[in-house]
């Protein structure tokens, strides 16, 4: 049996410092927005290469508390990728905002600079890239234009913690990243959690005062805010993780790579490439393949797991029947939909696990 993810391994190798941390917030009797969250605060800017993290209650808010943050609504124009997760649509129609979605480049999963260019209005107020399955974004390129147009961009840096485009880390390359700690992300909480880093002082004063009912003074409320709160359980359990986190991006590294030797060749799959200026964590292992059901068939007889990720791209979602967008709209996000399969993948997978999956693989397609 292969788990597209084991969810239990980590506590394995971490049960007695997990189980300190835990006992340390017990003990304290103290467990929302403390001395663990400050302390995972600057721990995690420091990792990110940024001035300031706050912590938030997943990455959805993050998102979303990021826009309201830059007072972005009825009116703006965000433009975000049209192959994504539907959290960041999800968090752009929140504050009212118009979604504007711009496909992929040919080659990858993210989103495409030039495309992006041409869908720049005098509305547009911000850009949404998404550094999706791990791989980061053209940040150069899409910084480049956000100066040209005055943009705000903000990073969906959920699937990428770790991550770097030219040396510098994911989260740190666009005006603001928000951050989702859920358990399955390379950098994964035990339970819901979020963050934004940021350079800008002002935006993160902003957002510590949103995360709490707008509030800096209890029961002094500056404005309209929400419940938005990494917890100190989390935040402890976070630190105790955060140590770990380039040498368990390594190992996905590794078995990114034995998967493009194995997989080489095989007729009618296509393989995940990154760019050369780019270091993906891996976050998933994306093939691509017109026989995507029998192959999920074959993995699943062989007791190995595989998702899809995803489906429906959030154009053809219920959600988003109103916008008028259908099947036809964005056909590369739509192909990508029907073609995407995410082999298993994670930090305490064997790389001997490689090589079953790629048997399968190799025998199903020839």
């Amino acid at each position: 049996m292969i788990p597209f993810l084991d969810m239990k391994a980590v506590y394995a190798e971490l049960k007695p410092e997990l189980d300190a941390a835990f006992a340390r917030v017990m003990e304290s009797g103290w467990f929302v927005l403390g001395k663990e969250v400050e302390a995972f605060e600057a721990e995690y800017a420091a990792f990110c290469g940024t001035r300031h993290c706050v912590g938030l209650g997943n990455g959805l808010e993050a998102l979303e508390l990021v826009l309201r943050g830059w007072d972005l609504g009825a009116g703006d124009e965000v433009i975000v990728p049209s192959n994504t997760y539907i959290a960041t649509w999800l968090a752009i129609t929140a504050v009212g905002a118009k979604v504007v979605p711009v496909e992929p480049t040919p080659n990858g999963p993210n989103i495409d600079p030039e495309r992006i260019a041409a869908a720049v209005t005098s509305r547009t107020k911000a850009i949404m890239p998404v550094h999706l399955y791990g791989e980061p974004a053209d940040m150069d390129a899409i910084m480049t234009l956000a100066r040209k147009h005055g943009l705000k961009v903000v990073e969906d840096v959920a699937q990428a913690q770790g991550a770097k485009v030219r040396g510098r880390r994911a989260g740190a390359l666009g005006d603001a990243g928000a951050h989702s700690f859920f358990p399955t992300k390379n950098f994964g909480a035990f339970g819901d959690a979020g963050a934004v880093t940021t350079d800008d002082a002002k935006l993160a004063d902003r957002l510590r005062v949103l995360r709490n009912y707008g509030s800096k003074v209890k029961y002094v409320n500056l404005e309209r805010g929400f419940n938005s709160r990494l917890d100190e359980m989390q935040a402890a359990l976070l630190r105790v993780k955060l140590p770990r986190l380039d040498a368990w991006n390594e190992h996905r590294r590794r078995l990114a790579a034995r998967y493009n030797d194995k997989l080489a060749g095989i007729p009618g799959l296509g393989l995940p490439r990154a760019p050369q200026w780019a270091e993906p964590v891996w976050h998933l292992y994306v093939v691509r393949a017109e026989r995507r059901a029998e192959l999920m068939e074959a993995l699943d007889k062989a007791g190995i797991g595989s998702l899809i990720h995803y489906p429906i791209p959030p154009h053809l979602q219920a959600a988003y029947a109103d916008l008028g967008l259908g099947k036809g709209s964005f056909p590369l996000a739509e192909k990508l939909a029907e073609t995407v399969l995410s082999l298993p993948m994670g930090a305490h997978m064997p790389e001997t696990a490689v090589d079953e999956v790629a048997a399968v693989l190799r025998a199903t397609l020839g």
